[in-house]
């Protein structure tokens, strides 16, 4: 079962990018180091709920 996530940059808090989560698989929230564009830079994005 995949589930539809939200990735949101821990530094600005803006919503930049979407992906999809088995959830069966991976319990805890995603993490991924994303480009933001309000930042200019690469940033730790976060999995919101």
């Amino acid at each position: 079962m995949r589930k539809k996530v939200i990735l949101a940059c821990t530094a600005c808090g803006s919503r930049n990018y979407s992906t999809n989560k088995n959830v069966t698989t991976t319990l805890e929230r995603l993490e991924a180091n994303k480009y933001c564009d309000k930042c200019k830079s690469h940033m730790l994005h976060r999995e919101t709920k």
